[in-house]
């Protein structure tokens, strides 16, 4: 099982970092609301994976069957390690390459609040919330913690269904359980 999850999570992990690295000089011309759109659907497309990695585990580990929960826990296990590429891949570029990210975000996010006709009252509570949580992301531990949930629920997602569809016992032609 640990060849399996290793072989697939780091697959798909070096496709989320990669993804993230070409998208990132693109980043201010792209902006933040298309970037997540974007990050979002090479994180789909990366967790995809996931399924494939179930598959290997039921064909060659199983000898063709899996039960839900072991299949769900593979797949998880395969969404963490590539949760964990992105993680330490993030963290390099944000303390090394990028240490204005978040200086970025917090213009961005005023810039919306202000474009929606919110108070000054309002906005000013929003950018002390932007400067507090900026001093937060500052330590590396919370920095990769918060950066670690980010792609995990869709790896979730894509490791739940993914059980769901493969650990269902199949009818050969002769109409016995396989």
């Amino acid at each position: 099982m640990k060849k399996i999850v290793l072989t697939f999570g780091l697959i798909s992990g070096a496709i989320l970092s990669g993804m993230f690295l070409i998208a990132l000089p693109f980043h201010d011309a792209i902006g933040f609301d298309r970037a997540a759109i974007l990050g979002y659907t090479t994180m789909v497309l990366a967790f995809l994976l996931i399924f494939f990695g179930v598959r290997s585990y039921r064909d060659t580990i199983g000898g063709g069957r899996v039960g839900f929960r072991r299949a769900l826990a593979v797949g998880s296990l395969i969404g963490v390690v590539a949760s964990l590429c992105y993680v330490v891949v993030w963290e390099v570029v944000y303390f090394k390459f990028a240490p204005d990210y978040l200086t970025k975000y917090q213009a961005h996010v005023i810039e919306k609040a202000r474009a929606k006709g919110e108070s000054e009252e309002a906005i000013g509570r929003k950018r002390a919330e932007m400067e507090k949580f900026e001093a937060m992301y500052q330590n590396p531990a919370i920095n990769a913690a918060m950066t670690f949930v980010e792609p995990m629920p869709v790896a979730l997602i894509v490791a739940l269904v993914s059980a769901v569809a493969l650990s269902r016992r199949r009818q050969d032609r002769a109409g016995e359980v396989a």
